[in-house]
């Protein structure tokens, strides 16, 4: 699976609901198309090495190698391996040489195959030895299935040979998995880690409820598992809230010294509704010492920066002091809060100036939206201070039409009161610098999973459009559409379209039926490969986001929605549901 970085404070979602292959908040998949000619390998190979981060390029080396070299992938190992040793802090390659080591196990030797078959025979109940085995006849040829197929038949009360298929296929994301997985705990049903896969795949079905049956059995047969407890609590993250908190805390409380009860808090406090996000990052603090609470502190921290920038200096010295490792600066964070600080008091003492050159030193991550937003905001009413009411408007005017919310958009009324605006002029002007930056979306026409035919960009024209890219494996699409879904339920009778690109074709199986049980009222496209994207390109990844006006136009792009900020949707939503006439009207945007 391939994956990329997007948004460090987005990261704990990540491991919450998606295959255990995933280790970053989201993933991305190849979109290469038919009736395109690809790039050739060495203008690929070219653009990893000038730039060995870029997981698209990495991701369609990988893809075109294995196409245009079938049977070559040890010297695509080779090729990774050497790159990981030129490239160390490379993020991404280590997974592909990984992937690409398995696809070279592969042998045809019948000799070594029938070895393998031996040892698994000897000691069916050895994971390992089946992992050999299926990594030598290769997890995706044909043949397995006849093998285990009959070596379940050799050893019916073994439960461990249908799982150790099952898991591959778990780890795939693929639909082969479920049969040979009941099969498993139709022979055991104490195998937790068969119920617990089955919860996993039932996630990809978009059937949440049977998926919570199923962590039921794991739990019941292995109540000291605080893994199955971990994903049982946050698999009702956004379906239900209070269950989802609920859970979380007892997780806390009943496995204290597991890794599990510091990440329950860590996940419920990084999403939950904005309110709350204190209490529960505070109860974490209180609860855990810095070396384990540690990893969640710099979210808190920003947080604290926007609403108490004084606990979040004293923050940052306590856990400078407690020398944690794990890549955070908190010395340089101690900085950031004592900068804010200082700034606040110059303006207490009216003097804006030395206060916006303080503030500008300020340096927040994107992912931190209440401390953005709070920056904002501070270097706003310091520029107000110095009577340049003008340019305070315009500061959060400019941060306002990236991505709107409801504080900054009381801060732009209230600004353009100072300026003598009316409300209506405040509107006016929104709209003026929405359709500035507005552009013209390219165009796509793509299969229906639902109906018959196609659909095209065109034909949504009139509605405001929710595009998200997505696929049935990617936890952190299914954990951002339930806040997706709570703001379009809102728009029953309004012209609102909510459409989701899948851009794993090989999860085709799990679309119609995940559309079907999850509740979700997208409606689910099929991506091309190698297709032209243009300006509504996804790089390979998802989720990624978008907000189309009634006239095909790109209004707001790259944000990502959950408990803490689903109230930003719906101010986008209802700002292009709402607007006036005069920016509805058909024209394209230069």
């Amino acid at each position: 699976m391939n994956i990329k970085l997007k948004i460090f404070g987005m990261v704990l979602i990540a491991a919450l609901v998606s295959a255990p292959v995933m280790k970053l908040f989201a993933q991305t998949k190849t979109a290469t198309a038919s009736g395109t000619v690809a790039p050739s390998l060495d203008k690929l190979k070219t653009a990893v090495e000038v730039n060995p981060n870029d997981i698209k390029a990495i991701s369609a080396y990988y893809e075109t190698f294995n196409e245009s070299n079938p049977g070559h992938q040890k010297d695509l190992a080779i090729q990774f391996q050497t790159w990981v040793k030129q490239f160390p802090k490379a993020s991404y390659l280590p997974i592909f040489l990984s992937r690409a080591m398995k696809a070279a196990a592969v042998t045809t030797d019948k000799n070594a195959l029938e070895k393998l078959k031996l040892a698994v025979e000897a000691a069916p109940d050895s994971l390992s030895r089946h992992n050999a085995y299926i990594e030598a006849i290769g997890p995706d040829n044909p043949e397995i299935a006849k093998r285990y197929d009959a070596l379940i038949k050799e050893f019916p009360k073994c439960a461990t040979i249908p799982y150790a298929l099952a898991k591959v296929y778990i780890d795939q994301e693929s639909p082969k998995a479920k049969p040979y997985l009941l099969k498993a705990v139709a022979i055991d049903p104490k195998y937790g880690k068969a119920w617990a896969d089955l919860w996993m795949d039932a996630q990809r079905w978009g059937d949440f409820n049977q998926g919570w049956k199923y962590l039921e059995k794991a739990m019941a047969a292995d109540p000291s598992n605080a893994d199955y407890a971990f994903s049982y609590a946050t698999s009702f993250m956004g379906l239900d809230q209070d269950k989802f908190t609920e859970l979380s805390l007892k997780i806390a409380k009943d496995f204290p010294n597991s890794d599990k009860g510091v990440r329950a808090l860590g996940y419920l406090a990084s999403r939950s509704s904005e309110k709350d996000q204190i209490k529960y990052y505070q109860l974490l603090h209180d609860s855990f010492p810095p070396n384990v609470s540690g990893g969640y502190m710099g979210s808190y921290f920003y947080l604290l920066l926007a609403t108490n920038s004084e606990k979040a200096e004293s923050l940052a010295t306590e856990m400078k002091t407690a020398k944690l490792g794990g890549g955070t600066n908190w010395s340089n964070l101690a900085e950031q809060a004592e900068l804010v600080i200082q700034g606040k008091k110059l303006l207490d003492q009216n003097k804006p100036g030395d206060a916006l050159a303080v503030f500008s030193k300020v340096k927040v991550p994107r992912y931190a939206l209440s401390a953005n937003k709070s920056l904002s905001l501070l270097k706003s009413e310091a520029i107000d201070q110095m009577g340049n009411h003008s340019a305070a408007y315009d500061t959060i005017m400019k941060a306002f039409i990236k991505i709107p919310s409801p504080i900054m958009q009381e801060a732009l009324y209230r600004y353009g009161e100072k300026l003598g605006k009316t409300g209506a002029a405040v509107k006016a002007d929104i709209y003026k610098n929405l359709e500035a930056n507005a552009k013209q979306a390219t165009p796509f026409t793509l299969k229906k999973y639902v109906g018959e035919g196609s659909t095209s960009l065109s034909d949504y024209k009139g509605k405001v459009m929710l595009l998200t890219y997505w696929f049935p494996g990617c936890g952190p699409c299914r954990g951002e559409m339930p806040f997706f879904e709570n703001v379009v339920k809102q728009y029953k009778d309004k012209p609102l379209a909510y459409v989701g690109i899948n851009i794993s074709p090989e999860q085709d199986e799990y679309v119609i039926p995940f559309h079907n049980h999850s509740g979700f009222s997208f409606t689910p496209l099929a991506d091309v490969k190698r297709r032209e994207k243009g300006n509504l390109d996804n790089r390979g990844a998802a989720p990624v986001n978008f907000l189309i006006d009634q006239n095909g136009r790109i209004i707001f792009s790259d944000f990502s929605i959950h408990a803490e900020n689903e109230a930003d949707l719906k101010l986008m939503v209802d700002l292009l549901l709402n607007a006036p006439d005069e920016f509805t009207k058909n024209k394209r945007a230069e």
